[in-house]
């Protein structure tokens, strides 16, 4: 089954897709020492290098969060970034493109235009924000980031502590948008929403990687191709183990 699910996954960009769009997502992980950028589900490191020119735009930010170069590119099965500076925080746009579906079928790369009889139709973009050194001041709502994740005041050393994030959709709070805790390592569990204020507490769960998810449906712009923009974001940062 696990392997089925992976072969169906992998046909993302030419064909049809059986997974729920909202259960892919991108990050930013270390990989042999050097910042990739992830596209997957779980411990599914699905192919980001095919999925390359869905990337739409990059950013780096120094600790001031003005913007600095970062360029991503193919490093053999995966995708690296390159940056002039060692980078506070990064970001990445990433489209991925539009979906519809009959009832519960499967879906296809296809808008309504094209795809009449569907019962849903959306527009897909993935977000993310990657926390890469220490922040002297909180983070504030990207440009680019429609969708983002952004942790309310200092983020614990150990993991078991609480901590509280604010969702944001265009930089204002997205209450009852969907949170997953662990993308990583429980990406089944089941989201909690937002409150009101966009905010939601979790514990945090790893003395190591850390990405949380956030999945926010927007109003379309183009209703006679699709329903509403399925907005998905990520936050990652790491704790750090102890001294070896």
């Amino acid at each position: 089954m696990r392997s089925l699910k992976l072969l169906v996954a992998a046909t993302v960009l030419s064909g049809i897709i059986t997974a729920p769009l909202n259960a892919h997502a991108v990050w930013f992980a270390q990989r042999a020492k050097q910042t990739a950028l992830i596209y997957g589900v779980g411990a599914d490191d699905l192919d980001a290098v095919k999925r390359f020119a869905l990337i739409e735009k990059m950013t780096g930010y120094d600790a001031n969060y003005q913007p600095i170069k970062a360029t991503p590119r193919i490093a053999g099965p995966i995708v690296l970034v390159d940056t002039e500076q060692q980078p506070t925080v990064l970001s990445v746009v990433f489209f991925n493109g539009i979906w519809s579906r009959v009832g519960t079928g499967e879906f296809e790369k296809k808008g309504r235009d094209e795809m009449p009889e569907a019962t849903l139709s959306e527009k897909n973009y993935k977000y993310s924000v990657a926390i890469m050194g220490p922040l002297d001041k909180p983070i504030p709502a990207l440009a680019d980031q429609a969708l983002q994740i952004v942790p309310v005041g200092t983020i614990p050393t150990m993991l078991g502590e609480k901590l509280t994030y604010k969702v944001l959709y265009h930089g204002k709070p997205a209450a009852g948008a969907k949170v997953i805790n662990d993308l990583v390592n429980d990406p089944d569990a089941k989201p909690v929403e937002t409150a009101a204020d966009g905010t939601v507490t979790l514990v945090v769960r790893n003395q190591g990687l850390n990405v949380v998810q956030a999945v926010f449906n927007g109003p379309t712009d183009d209703p006679k191709r699709y329903d509403h923009i399925e907005n998905t974001a990520t936050l990652a940062f790491v704790l750090a183990h102890a001294p070896e």
